[in-house]
């Protein structure tokens, strides 16, 4: 008896499946032709109306998938029905080509089911230009280290709320490895006490102008007042970082538009109801993307953080984290902070000072869903667990002797 060596191996994306048949010695021209039949995709969509969800369940049984729809559609007694599209990647991608040229908007189906597929593949290596200095994204993941110039952050408050003490760890940051500076002025932690925009700023001024002149790396100011954030980006700040995603205060979009910097929107909501908890989520990141659209922003200066530990049970933060990889159909840069939270602590019943081997489970999680950036305190402990994923999670798969 032989078994020919049968085994199941991963092919996550095109580029990994045209390596397993190069190995083979397959015909070029045919590698083209099946890099697509080995993927399988599962795409959903919400509240879909009723004839479209018809057309759209024929044309994927005709391409050789299926689509998943309510049970009373085939009777016609509802009006909407979630729609869930399974099929290889060359099924969806023929799917989507029939759609350019369907009416009842399922054209513009079309378009963002192709723009979806290309998503799905790994990031390519790029620049972004935080007005001025530069970060690479796709080769690596960024870290970006916390400095809370507060007298009541939830980890750290006080520790650093002297100028000399701020500037001092600011500096320990970037020499441990800090890609980034985030530094804020007040509290975001459950609970806070909400500050004045003048006694944030009077915190923040000190310590940010001398970071901006003396310090390489780029610096980010987490606020979510735009008076605040037009103060800092005139002092040189490079980037803002909104807890509510652009939606709190109606001048924040304007602002971070007139000065081009890159903005970190991230998902926030008042209470824990959600009708559908990643479909609500990625709703509220698509306002705040066309938000920073209609002024002037684009592609990779738009981070997207999914805002675990902000309007969310510990249930539903562990949930988005095992589905981080969904955040990347949104085709932006995305940013992971769960440094020390409640998850944290409430998962494994830790305080906050006994949370860094936590933290460095879902930074590493954060590598594997091919996150940009992740935003921790620890960074010297975080940096070599994320440099040791990076070496896995963005690896050559297949590359190697043997391949696939």
């Amino acid at each position: 008896m032989h078994d020919y060596g049968l085994r199941w191996i991963t092919l996550a994306n095109i580029d990994e499946v045209k390596r397993a048949l190069g190995h083979i010695g397959s015909d070029p021209g045919g590698i083209a032709l099946m890099a697509g039949k080995p993927l399988g995709r599962a795409i959903k969509l919400e509240e879909v109306p009723l004839r479209v969800a018809h057309i759209l369940k024929q044309e994927m049984l005709a391409a050789g998938g299926d689509a998943a729809v309510h049970r009373n559609v085939i009777i016609n007694a509802i009006e909407h029905t979630d729609v869930l599209l399974m099929g290889t990647q060359r099924q969806l991608g023929h799917l989507a080509q029939k759609l350019l040229a369907q009416p009842f908007g399922l054209k513009d189906i079309g378009h963002s089911l192709k723009d979806l597929l290309a998503r799905l593949e790994p990031p390519r290596k790029r620049i972004l230009n935080c007005r001025g200095k530069e970060l690479p994204l796709g080769k690596r993941t960024l870290i970006m280290g916390i400095l809370n110039i507060t007298p009541d952050s939830f980890s750290d408050g006080g520790k650093f709320y002297s100028e000399k003490e701020a500037l001092n760890h600011a500096y320990r940051l970037i020499g441990e490895g800090a890609d980034i500076l985030d530094i804020g002025g007040e509290s975001t932690r459950p609970g806070h006490k909400v500050v004045s925009a003048e006694e944030e700023w009077a915190r923040l001024e000190p310590v940010l102008r001398v970071l901006v002149r003396e310090v390489p790396v780029p610096i980010s100011v987490d606020t979510y007042k735009a008076e605040v954030a037009a103060q800092a980006l005139e002092a040189g700040a490079h980037i803002i970082n909104d807890i509510w995603g652009l939606q709190k205060d109606p001048d924040m979009a304007r602002v971070v538009g007139e000065y081009r910097a890159p903005v970190v929107v991230m998902h926030n909501q008042e209470g824990t109801s959600y009708h559908h908890l990643l479909g609500d989520i990625l709703s509220f990141l698509r306002r705040s993307i066309l938000l920073a659209e209609e002024h002037g922003l684009a592609g990779d200066q738009i981070i997207l953080d999914p805002g675990i530990g902000f309007g969310k049970t510990t249930e539903q933060n562990l949930e988005v984290m095992a589905r981080l990889a969904e955040f990347k159909s949104l085709g932006h840069p995305i940013l992971l902070g769960t440094s020390r939270k409640s998850m944290i602590g409430n998962t494994l019943n830790l305080p906050v000072d006994e949370r860094l081997e936590g933290t460095l489970a879902t930074s590493v999680m954060g590598v594997e869903a091919a996150v940009d950036i992740i935003r921790v305190h620890d960074v010297e402990s975080n940096k070599r667990a994320i440099m040791m994923a990076d070496a896995i999670y963005r690896g050559q798969r297949g590359m190697n002797y043997g391949g696939a």
